[in-house]
C-alpha cells in the first residue's frame, strides 16, 4: 500500500481543476503519463471504459448496416496533396517518415485521419450503384504531433477513435445519414455517458477540412471549457472527384459518389471524469462502469467463511451486472471504501457478519453517498432500480449544471462578461470569417462552438453590428 494511494485525491476540483483531473485519471487508474513525450498509456481500468463504448456503439452502428475494417498506419504524401484543403488542415499536426526511413519515393505520414488511404480503396471497390451505400467504420490510434501541453486523454500525439467513412448514390442519403449518426453519438453520450449535448452545425471557420457541412456534438465541461464530443462530416463529392469514387447508375450514366465521415475518440473518458468526478475522485454512470458493483465483505476470523461465502451468492444473484468481490486480505475495509470511490464504482454492497444474522446488506451510492440496508431477498432487485437511479441523477444533474452555464449576449460587453465567468455564450452572429477571427483574436482560447438546429438569429452580430443570419455559441474549448 503506497503512500499516494492513501492520501487519495489531495486536490480540490472546484479550485484547482487541472490538477484534480491529473490526480483522478493517475489514481483512478485510468492512465499515466508515457516515457515517451506527448503520449500516455491507458491502464485497463481505462480500457475497460473504452472497450464498454466500443461495444454499445459497434452494436448501434451494426444494427444500421455498417461493417468494420482495418486500413493501413501509413500513408504517402502524394494522397495528401489531391485534396488541397484537407491537405492543408492536417498539415501543422502531421508526422512523417522521410524517404531516407522508408526507402520508399514518397514521404509517409503517419494517420491523422484515414480518408485519403480508406478512399483510394473505394475508388476500386465501387463501379456500380449496387456497391451503394458502403458503410465502413474503424477502431484504430491516431498520431497529431501536438505542440501544446498534453493532457491525459483530452489532448495526446496518439489516441484511440473510430472513423467511419461512407459513401452514397444521392446527397439526400449522404446528408440523412451524416445526421443519423450524430444522432447516434447523442444517444451513446447522453444515455450511457449520462453527458448531456448541444447538437448541431460548426461555422465555415470550424469545419473539416474538405467537407461541405460538419455537425458536432458539444459538451460543456465544470471548468467553463466546451468540448467537442464527436463529429459527423457531410463531404459532399470533394473527395470522390479527388479520387475518382465514380459509380454507374441504373441508367448506366457514371457519377461521382456522395461521402461523409464521422468520429469519436477516447476524449470521451476524459469529459467522462470531468463532469462526473468529485473530490473523492472517479464517478462513473453504470451503464459504462467497468465495475458496476463492488461486494465488500467485513470480515472477522472466526465468521470469514460464512460471509465470504453470503459474497459470493450475492454477485451470483447479480450476475447481469459487472460485480467485483473484494476478497483482499491485507486492506481493511474502510480502506477499500476508498479505494472503490476513487475508482468510481457506482454501487458498493457492504455486508459483515451481523448483517448475515439480519438477512441484510449495506448499499453505498458513489454519486451521492447515501446508505440503505437491504434486505438480501430484496438484494437483486434493489441494485437494478439503484443503477437506473444512479444513471438518470448523474445526467440530471450534468443537464441542470449545462443549462445553468448557459449566458445569452446581445452586446459585446455582454459577451465578454459571460466569457470571464466561464459560461457557454449564445449569441447573435453574422457568420462571417472575418469577424470569428476578429473574436478569436481579442479573446483568446474563445472560439464558436456549434449553431444550433434551432437557430433564430434576432437583430445584429454581437461583434460587428451586421444582421445576424445565425443564433451560436462561443466559449473556450479543450
Amino acid at each position: 500500500m503506497t503512500e499516494e494511494k492513501e492520501k487519495g485525491i489531495t486536490a480540490k476540483k472546484e479550485k484547482d481543476m487541472a490538477e484534480w483531473y491529473s490526480q483522478a485519471c493517475l489514481k483512478g487508474e485510468l492512465a499515466e503519463y508515457s516515457v515517451v513525450k506527448g503520449t500516455m498509456v491507458i491502464r485497463p481500468n481505462g480500457y475497460a471504459v473504452w472497450e464498454n463504448i466500443q461495444k454499445h456503439f459497434n452494436r448501434m452502428i451494426k444494427e444500421h448496416g455498417v461493417k468494420n475494417a482495418y486500413f493501413p498506419l501509413f500513408i504517402p504524401e502524394r494522397f495528401f496533396k489531391i485534396e488541397a484543403k484537407h491537405a492543408e488542415g492536417f498539415k501543422p499536426e502531421v508526422a512523417w517518415l522521410d524517404k531516407e526511413v522508408t526507402g520508399e519515393g514518397d514521404r509517409l505520414a503517419i494517420r491523422p485521419t484515414s480518408e485519403t488511404i480508406m478512399y483510394d480503396s473505394y475508388s476500386r471497390w465501387i463501379r456500380s450503384h449496387r456497391d451503394l451505400p458502403l458503410l465502413i467504420n474503424q477502431w484504430c490510434n491516431i498520431v497529431r504531433w501536438e505542440t501544446e501541453a498534453t493532457k491525459l486523454f483530452l489532448r495526446s500525439r496518439e489516441f484511440l477513435w473510430q472513423e467511419g467513412h461512407c459513401v452514397y448514390a444521392t446527397n439526400e442519403e449522404c446528408e440523412k445519414d451524416t445526421l443519423h449518426y450524430l444522432e447516434s453519438y447523442r444517444q451513446l453520450i447522453e444515455d450511457y455517458l449520462a453527458i448531456p449535448l448541444l447538437l448541431g452545425r460548426k461555422t465555415e471557420k470550424e469545419k473539416f477540412p474538405g467537407a461541405d457541412t460538419t455537425y458536432s456534438v458539444e459538451a460543456f465541461m465544470p471548468d467553463g471549457k466546451a468540448l467537442q464530443a464527436g463529429t459527423s462530416h457531410n463531404l459532399g463529392q470533394n473527395f470522390s472527384k479527388a479520387f475518382g469514387i465514380k459509380f454507374r447508375d441504373k441508367n448506366e450514366k457514371e457519377n461521382f459518389a456522395w461521402q461523409n465521415s464521422w468520429g469519436i475518440s477516447t476524449r470521451l473518458i476524459g469529459a467522462l471524469v470531468m463532469t462526473h468526478g468529485d473530490d473523492k475522485g472517479l464517478v462513473f454512470p453504470p451503464k459504462i462502469a467497468p465495475v458496476q458493483i463492488a461486494i465488500v465483505p467485513i470480515i472477522f476470523e472466526k465468521s470469514k467463511k460464512k460471509v465470504l461465502d453470503a459474497c459470493r451468492k450475492i454477485k451470483d444473484e447479480l450476475s447481469d451486472y459487472s460485480v467485483m468481490v473484494d476478497e483482499r486480505d491485507e486492506y481493511n475495509p474502510g480502506w477499500k471504501f476508498n479505494e472503490w470511490e476513487l475508482k468510481g464504482v457506482p454501487l458498493r454492497i457492504e455486508i459483515g457478519p451481523k448483517d448475515i444474522e439480519k438477512k441484510q446488506a449495506v448499499f453505498a451510492r458513489r454519486d451521492n453517498g447515501e446508505k440503505e440496508i437491504v434486505k438480501l431477498a430484496d438484494i437483486k432487485d434493489k441494485a437494478g432500480k439503484m443503477l437506473e437511479s444512479i444513471q438518470k441523477d448523474l445526467f440530471i444533474k450534468a443537464k441542470k449544471f449545462l443549462n445553468e452555464s448557459i449566458a445569452e449576449a446581445k452586446t459585446w460587453d455582454e459577451f465578454e462578461k459571460a466569457i470571464k465567468e466561464k459560461k457557454l455564450v449564445k449569441t447573435n452572429f453574422c457568420g462571417e470569417t472575418e469577424c470569428e477571427d476578429w473574436i478569436k483574436s481579442k479573446l483568446e482560447g474563445v472560439s464558436s462552438r456549434v449553431i444550433p438546429f434551432d437557430s433564430k438569429p434576432s437583430g445584429k452580430c454581437v461583434h460587428c453590428g451586421k444582421k445576424a443570419k445565425v443564433k451560436i455559441y462561443f466559449s473556450r474549448a479543450y
